[in-house]
């Protein structure tokens, strides 16, 4: 009888998928960049929950280039990882990783850039709703406003959902209020030193802003740098509660930022992606919620986000 339950175990136990054996998961992950202060902080949650679960795999940066990407995606492809996590380049350019990936036959978790369109089966995306982003911020900034005066918009990198969606939120809420009107949005690619650039230009051309409402805290920190002494006359708020956004919120210069859970969802991205290795059921959406923060609640948020 006991040779038969042992017969009868192992047969089973060969039939069981491969990745459900496999003692530990590989992962390869591809960043969009690793130059992005926001990013660092999914970036270095994902590393420390691959640590706490033993899973193996390496981080990739591929430096803000599309091609680079999906040449990362290919070479973990080639080196029989169980999953592939991907921080896009360009949220509109996914197709081929998709497409690589799903006649291979590997999970593919999105994390943090939402890419367009439905997608397939063994793939999912763990992020934030960024319409959502861009509708808080503007509210906190309209609240200030008085509900009235002009608004500039810094937008992030035109390849980026993120970017369209915040922008559409922070639209969304000026439409509500007669009195609020968008007279600028120009593009500083998520970065601080084209911020700078962007806003002393429309310092010198003179235009009329009573507040300025930027896709990252990256752009709105820029903001505040070209602004100088003129800061007081113009309201700022951002988006991400980075480590660097928060003492601007405490000395009153930024008006608000919208938490991103970066911790979150680089905790979350790694979970799915295990998950996706070993044959479990996941939703298609992870949504790791964005919440308000001004100098009112500042203090809750003081330890999380950190790189």
């Amino acid at each position: 009888m006991n040779v038969k339950k042992t017969i009868l175990v192992s047969l089973l136990v060969c039939m069981l998928p491969v990745s459900v054996l496999a003692k530990d998961v590989q992962v390869g992950i591809s960043m969009a960049l690793f130059d992005d202060n926001f990013l660092t902080i999914v970036r270095n949650a994902m590393q420390t929950e691959m640590d706490k679960e033993q899973v193996k795999g390496q981080i990739e940066d591929a430096k803000g280039d599309v091609s680079q990407q999906l040449q990362q995606v290919q070479n973990f492809i080639g080196q029989g990882v169980d999953a592939i996590i991907v921080n896009p380049v360009d949220t509109n350019a996914v197709k081929p990783i998709i497409d690589q990936a799903s006649k291979a036959g590997v999970p593919l978790v999105f994390v943090n850039r939402q890419p367009e369109g439905q997608l397939p089966d063994k793939m999912a995306y763990v992020g934030s709703d960024s319409v959502l982003a861009g509708r808080l911020q503007m509210e906190a900034l309209a609240k200030e406003m008085n509900y009235k005066g002009h608004v500039a918009i810094l937008l992030g990198d035109l390849a980026n959902e993120s970017t369209r969606k915040r922008t559409a939120g922070v639209k969304a809420v000026v439409a509500k209020y007669p009195g609020l009107k968008v007279i600028q949005e120009q593009t500083a690619k998520f970065t601080r030193n084209d911020a700078v650039d962007v806003v002393s230009n429309w310092l010198t051309a003179g235009d009329d802003i009573q507040a300025i409402a930027a896709n990252n805290d990256e752009m709105a920190i820029g903001a505040l740098q070209a602004l100088g002494k003129n800061q007081v006359h113009v309201l700022v708020a951002g988006v991400d509660g980075t480590p660097d956004a928060l003492p601007m919120i405490k000395n009153g210069k930024m008006v608000a930022t919208v938490f991103q859970d970066g911790q979150g969802q680089g905790k979350g991205a790694v979970q799915t992606a295990v998950k996706l290795a070993k044959g479990e059921p996941v939703q298609k959406m992870i949504d790791i919620p964005f919440q308000l923060i001004t100098k009112d609640n500042m203090a809750q948020f003081t330890n999380m986000n950190h790189k």
